[in-house]
């Protein structure tokens, strides 16, 4: 046995052609198996999933003997449930002959994808597929090999597992390691020879070797990101985003790509609530699905290539008006600095609500987590879990953990899912034999000593409470915009979603006229995405109208410049 993931190929007479083809691209960083048959084949995985063995791809021909590719790994299922699953076929009239059944076997989730077998080298569309695959299964499920950020702390530490969820959200490889165990001890040994008080946890140790004791997310996330996006004093932009969310995101490529020049503030992890999802199936341009975090991340490249800058880690804490050599701009605090700008783009987005349970949300952090939290799936290997929600986000949540858990139960305080939830989510957890639906119902009570243990979940119809014994509880309840730093000028909705164009009260139009379609209250302040009143709340959407503005900003520009000019 080695350290090397598994890739396990299923064939009969096409076996020694795929072996070949991986042998030549993947030997080196993985272990490649194969089997002459599907019974064989299971019997193998079960062998090696028995010995510990990380199993990353089942690979199978697009039949097996009598047995289809797709039945076979429909069977995988059950003994090595996150190993990303491939069917392959060969090109021309047997690829045609069927499409619709890998289709249908897609829609099911009997399998992640399928393609060709290639019929020549450098066959990249086909590599393509495979590293796009083991990509996902190592960010999501294998264990880092390389690990760029440390943390010590005890078991069931909340600040350590709110940090463990924003270096996930980042992309950043981590470790948490227990104060006993002899990486940890060894950390805890550093930072006490550095300073004479006792080490507080949670203790981080970053990639350039720096230790920060009594780290919090917050904390470090300032930390890691002053070391490159200081904010230049006196700065004025043509567009300051606020909020990198789908978005902002979207309004910094688009921004940035015209030639505005562009800065984009978050106070939190890049991608926002989207950047924590495990797999979105349902974008425009990745047939097989991205993680929000691999989405959020080439996002950012994608504008800094633009010349966009982002500045991380930092609260807004308020926006005002003001001029600049007699034309109208905004002035945005952060904290004891700020930054100017001729128009700003608010895409805030939202944060989910909170339970209000004092029982439960003590936990908070512990066996409770507001959001999808992708990197505790992996703590719940075995347990028995609730998601909470009924948006796509759950059900996003509950496939994932879905990979780990003994069983994953979604409570929904209405009667159906396809009320709130895209259909291929719902199809998809239909065919997933451990995932179940508790409709009309609501978390009640809740309990614990250093974790979450329990919690009794209540009948909206009947009144009738139930206890359940559950390993982790995941919250994604409804939409809470954080407006209470916006001037009194913007108006909002009675929920505090903010107003824009013709929604925005007759009373504060401009002589007769409303503001533009995005556009607030305030000129030249627009607004996409979750936090603006009557969005759609789906990341396609948020995108969108993140794109959407840029006509509207050049419009509110090209009115500045004439003024400009104008008074000279």
């Amino acid at each position: 046995m080695t350290d090397q993931p598994i890739i396990l190929i299923a064939a009969d007479e096409r076996l020694a052609k795929i072996e070949a083809e991986f042998r030549a691209r993947y030997d080196r960083d993985y272990r490649i198996v194969t089997a002459g048959d599907a019974g064989g084949a299971l019997q193998l995985l079960r062998e090696l999933v028995d010995s510990g063995a990380a199993v990353a791809m089942v690979v199978a021909d697009v039949s097996i003997g009598e047995i289809p590719g797709p039945t076979f790994l429909r069977r995988t299922q059950s003994i090595s449930p996150t190993a990303r699953r491939l069917v392959l076929s060969t090109p021309g009239a047997g690829y045609a002959a069927n499409l619709d059944a890998l289709r249908e076997a897609t829609v099911r989730r009997d399998i992640d994808t399928f393609t060709g077998i290639p019929m020549g080298p450098r066959d990249e569309e086909f590599h393509t597929v495979v590293t796009e695959l083991l990509s996902e299964w190592g960010w999501s499920v294998a264990r880092p090999a390389v690990s760029i950020i440390d943390v010590v702390a005890e078991p069931h530490d909340r600040e350590a597992g709110a940090i463990r969820d924003l270096l996930e959200r980042l992309g950043f490889p981590n470790r948490i390691l227990t104060p006993d165990s002899a990486e940890g001890a060894a950390l805890i040994s550093a930072a006490t020879a550095e300073s004479s008080a006792p080490v507080v946890l949670p203790l981080a140790r970053a990639y350039d070797g720096r230790l920060f004791p009594a780290a919090t997310a917050r904390g470090l996330n300032e930390l890691l990101s002053t070391r490159f996006d200081t904010v230049p004093e006196g700065e004025v932009t043509d567009v300051l985003v606020i909020g990198a969310g789908p978005a902002g995101l979207a309004a910094a490529v688009y921004a940035a790509s015209e030639g505005l020049t562009t800065a984009v503030l978050e106070r939190d992890a890049i991608g926002g609530q989207a950047g924590s999802s495990s797999m979105i199936r349902n974008y425009l341009g990745f047939p097989r699905g991205i993680s929000g975090m691999r989405l959020a991340q080439r996002s950012r490249i994608q504008a800094g290539r633009f010349g966009a800058k982002f500045y991380t880690g930092r609260s807004v804490t308020g926006l005002e008006p003001c001029t600049l050599d007699g034309v109208p701009t905004y002035r945005v605090h952060l904290g004891d600095t700020e930054l100017r700008a001729r128009t700003v783009l608010i895409a805030t987005g939202v944060a989910y609500r909170r339970l209000g349970i004092e029982s439960v949300d003590v936990h908070t952090g512990a066996g409770v987590y507001y959001g999808a939290a992708t990197s505790m799936a992996r703590e719940m290997q075995g347990r028995d879990v609730i998601v909470v929600g009924g948006g796509n986000s759950a059900g996003q949540s509950a496939v994932h953990l879905a990979k780990f858990a003994r069983h994953v139960t979604i409570l929904i305080r209405r009667a159906s899912l396809s009320e709130s939830m895209s259909e291929y989510l719902i199809r998809e957890l239909d065919s997933t034999p451990n995932v179940s639906v508790a409709s009309n119902s609501e978390i009640a009570d809740g309990g614990g000593e250093a974790a979450l243990e329990w919690v009794t979940v209540r009948d909206r119809t009947s009144g009738e409470e139930h206890r359940f014994d559950v390993g982790g509880l995941f919250c994604m309840l409804g939409a809470q915009p954080d407006c209470t730093w916006l001037p009194e000028g913007i108006a909002l909705d009675k929920a505090g979603f903010v107003l824009t164009g013709r929604d925005v009260p007759k009373d504060a139009w401009t002589d007769g006229m409303p503001p533009a379609d995005l556009e607030t209250t305030l000129p030249g302040v627009f607004v996409a995405g979750d936090v603006r009143s009557g969005s759609m709340k789906r990341v396609a959407s948020a995108s969108g109208e993140g794109a959407s503005s840029l006509p509207l900003i050049h419009a509110h520009l090209a009115a500045l410049r004439a003024r400009e000019f104008g008074a000279e």
